[in-house]
């Protein structure tokens, strides 16, 4: 359990701070001036996934140093496996608040929308039931989920010690999230109204 929920506070964290940041400028006015320079979408969205990428890195150590002094796990695998992971997932994870801030008008918005994905994909990623154990219509869903991918691999790792080429489905699953929600978020963002 302790490992996933170091996934779920990495998830809270890396979606909905994102999905903030270009609602929150759209309410100030300030998007305007970022839409009149020359700097190009691409540019625009790696800019702001950069900080929220640094900020999963710093959450995640800290929750390995709370892992191993307060429950005493500590890993069986590679930690720099798990870094390679996360830091895929992060990009995904952000990826997808950044698409919801393109498309919410008020904060409000952008909360409810990443509320309602972020804990649905918890709710299907096997967090809290196997995934296993799920109806069949529920195990297919879930597989649309990074949250999935990332709870296999941490589990995976800290009690298997599982390298990466045990793990090179879940990579190219995250890849592919990752691909997807920042491409949409680079193609979403409109720079005229």
């Amino acid at each position: 359990m302790v490992p996933a929920l170091m996934v779920m506070i990495l998830a809270m964290l890396c979606g909905f701070l994102p999905a903030m940041n270009i609602v929150m400028e759209k309410e100030r006015g300030t998007i305007e001036q970022m839409n009149v320079t020359p700097v190009r979408r691409f540019t625009l969205i790696f800019a702001k996934l950069v900080p929220y990428w640094v900020m999963g890195f710093i959450v995640l150590t800290v929750c390995f140093g709370v892992a191993r002094v307060a429950y005493g796990l500590s890993s069986a695998g590679s930690l720099a496996t798990v870094y390679l992971f996360a830091a895929v997932f992060i990009l995904a994870m952000s990826g997808l608040g950044l698409v919801i801030s393109n498309y919410a008008q008020t904060v409000q918005q952008a909360m409810f929308m990443i509320f309602f994905f972020v804990i649905t994909m918890i709710l299907i990623s096997g967090l809290y039931t196997p995934v296993s154990s799920m109806p069949r219509w529920v195990r297919v869903l879930s597989g649309f989920s990074p949250l999935r991918y990332i709870i296999d691999v941490i589990r995976m790792v800290y009690l298997k010690g599982s390298g990466i080429r045990d793990l090179w489905r879940q990579f190219l699953a995250l890849c592919a999230f990752a691909f997807f929600f920042n491409g949409w978020a680079i193609i979403g963002y409109r720079k005229t109204n």
